[in-house]
């Protein structure tokens, strides 16, 4: 008996069906979700009440390197602000046409997040730019003194934020923010000493550039991994080829096809499938040992899969032709009319 998986396909089959949901794993994201926003709520407050403060010292020491890490912290608060609205959003149940609920706000929120990291990268680079031609002379002190207060806050809020569940793209934009972040405070203190010890002024730009280059880097990540559940893609770690292949290793498997694995949202990956199993076997009891399978081995709790049986053999069509000849009859134009 062949076993066939196939990504996408057809074929003819009847007699019986089972047709299953296995759903598992909201509540967890519930649960998830509060942990998240508490997270999230200690950052933000970390984050607006430093950034006033390096506004003004930026500001009074005339550093670049300080007023684009204030931008940066600008839309950090931003960011954080909007993964709170998002993930308030997205824990309501689904209802009325939003079947799957409002998960994919969340990837709306990751994705204004890299889009922002990326818009920012290019103005910070085109200011730095602008300061290597023409640099401005930058009060080294306060530089390292705020740069330094800074990497103390991004401390606090990237570790509360390690906390939350980073394998939510909303959370991680976030934490991207944040972490380029204290990044820039480093190489802020690097180039304010700099300055203090050798008055190379240009030393502000550069590490400018430094932190337009991660904050690119970061930003394009979560872009590309919010266009991926946008597209409807398989998650990165989850390779169709081989759950079809491990589908149809099952005994009493006959063939998988209709393969889809998709991201409904960050951490919740969904599967539907079409199986063909032995004309004998029960198809009920196989698509339950399906399930089991793809949640113990690929942590895939929601799945549908359409279970049909295979057409049962049947015996070749025997025509059986008699010897016996059918006696004729005469036509209508040999019938005789009896003489009176």
């Amino acid at each position: 008996m062949s076993q066939m998986a196939h990504a996408h396909g057809h074929s003819g089959h009847a007699h019986g069906h089972g047709h299953g949901h296995g759903h598992a794993g909201h509540g967890h994201l519930h649960a998830r979700g509060e942990a998240d926003a508490r997270a999230l709520k200690i950052a933000l407050g970390l984050i607006l009440g430093f950034m006033a403060v390096e506004v003004v010292a930026g500001v009074v020491a005339s550093s670049l390197a300080l007023l684009s890490d204030a931008a940066h912290m600008l839309t950090d608060a931003a960011a954080l602000a909007l993964s709170l609205v998002a993930l308030r959003i997205a824990r309501r149940p689904p209802r009325g046409a939003m079947t799957y609920g409002f998960g994919r706000v969340e990837i709306l929120s990751a994705q204004a997040n890299g889009i922002t990291l990326v818009l920012l990268a290019l103005w910070i680079t085109f200011e730095a730019v602008r300061r290597l031609v023409t640099p401005l002379e930058v009060e080294g002190t306060v530089v390292v003194v705020v740069a330094l207060a800074g990497v103390v806050v991004n401390l606090a809020a990237t570790f509360a934020l390690a906390g939350a569940s980073r394998e939510s793209l909303n959370v991680e934009g976030s934490f991207q923010h944040i972490l380029t972040d204290l990044f820039a405070f480093v190489a802020t203190a690097i180039a304010g000493a700099v300055i203090l010890l050798t008055g190379f002024a240009r030393a502000d730009a550069l590490a400018s550039l430094l932190v337009a280059a991660l904050m690119l880097v970061a930003g394009v990540r979560l872009v590309k991994a919010s266009a991926r559940v946008f597209l409807e893609a398989a998650p990165a770690e989850l390779d169709p080829q081989t759950i079809g292949r491990t589908l149809a290793g099952v005994p009493g498997v006959v063939e998988v096809h209709d393969l889809h694995v998709w991201e409904v949202t960050s951490g919740f990956p969904a599967l539907s499938a079409h199986v063909v199993v032995g004309a004998g076997r029960d198809c009920h009891e196989l698509r339950r040992v399906l399930q089991q399978l793809l949640s113990e081995r690929f942590d895939l709790r929601h799945t549908t899969l359409q279970v049909d049986h295979e057409a049962a053999p049947q015996a070749p069509l025997q025509i059986e032709v008699s010897d016996y000849a059918p006696a004729t009859t005469s036509s209508p134009s040999e019938s005789r009319v009896p003489e009176k």
